[in-house]
């Protein structure tokens, strides 16, 4: 099914580039499974477990984590207002709308494909941002379904949880095992290696990628809603209420800042911006300007400012 988001080739050739990349490196990590349990059936088992676990329960897990609920029409009219308007405006089909209750302003989408959607905002959000700035959020939101970016970086980071479990067991066994001969502790080291490895070229891959593809769901966003200003607005608005809220209230919804509108850090990274989910505020809201510019947006009515 084909949406009205404009389509963004950078954003399709970046996520091939990486599935592709990705799965050389699960080849090898297979091979160090294998070696590790020295059993062909266990090793598929295993995966293929954990791969169903992570895929077909994502949204699950992430709803849970940050204290989700689905709520329908009655007790959010003008969030399914808004969510129906977008999805008419994009043909999409109406995704599962939830909230959580969370003074943290953010919002997230999650789900396998769009059939499967959950698009949830925080109370903090809602309370807030105008309905025109709610909008964009939620148009944002929309393009990772429709972009199948959700997918994607639920696959990609599939392989980096697999290689630190493995990491940690491997440590943990050869901590904890007893005495162990020669070959077996050179055998526990080589595991070790090749799953740190894994692990540290797949979470740079997926955050060179998250970073791409919240640029190109503002840039969605944008064009949807022929309204950048807006969205601009909520992003400025949203980033500054986060730095505000105390670092400890932020912890535990940091393991989901690549699928959050905006991380949940608290600060605008520095060095360690290169190895963020997001892009930094500067780069999204000059993506904005220049778009806004390009549709002339300053003669239009209604934009924010």
């Amino acid at each position: 099914m084909r949406s009205r988001f404009r389509s963004d080739r950078g954003l399709t050739v970046r996520m091939t580039v990486t599935m592709f990349l990705l799965g050389l490196l699960y080849v090898a990590f297979v091979a160090a499974l294998i070696v590790l349990l020295k059993s062909w059936l266990l090793v598929v088992v295993l995966v293929a477990a954990m791969f169903v676990a992570q895929f077909w329960f994502s949204d699950r897990i992430a709803m849970f984590a940050m204290r989700g609920r689905v709520v329908e029409r009655e007790e959010y009219p003008e969030l399914h207002a808004v969510v129906d308007r977008l999805c008419a405006l994009s043909d999409l089909p109406k995704p599962v709308v939830a909230v959580s209750d969370l003074d943290m302003p953010n919002a997230f989408a999650t789900g396998r494909n769009a059939d499967n959607a959950v698009v949830c905002v925080t109370t903090g959000l809602l309370r807030r941002l105008e309905p025109a700035e709610l909008e964009g959020v939620l148009a944002h939101e929309l393009s990772h379904v429709a972009h199948k970016d959700v997918a994607v970086i639920t696959i990609a980071s599939f392989l980096g949880v697999i290689a630190g479990l493995i990491v940690r067991f491997a440590f943990y066994s050869q901590l904890f095992g007893g005495r162990r001969d020669q070959n077996t502790a050179v055998v526990f080291a080589a595991v070790m290696g090749v799953s740190a490895a894994v692990y540290a070229l797949s979470f740079l891959l997926i955050r060179a990628l998250s970073r791409y593809r919240e640029l190109a769901a503002d840039r969605a966003a944008a064009l949807l809603t022929g309204r950048p200003s807006v969205l601009a607005s909520a992003l400025t608005k949203v980033s500054g209420d986060i730095a505000r809220i105390p670092t400890k209230d932020l912890r535990t919804a940091q393991a989901f800042n690549a699928f959050y509108f905006t991380p949940a850090t608290g600060k605008e990274p520095g060095i360690e911006r290169y190895f963020s989910t997001h892009p930094s505020l500067e780069q999204r809201l000059d993506q904005l300007g220049r778009i806004s510019a390009e549709l002339g947006e300053a003669a239009t009515p209604g934009k924010a400012g």
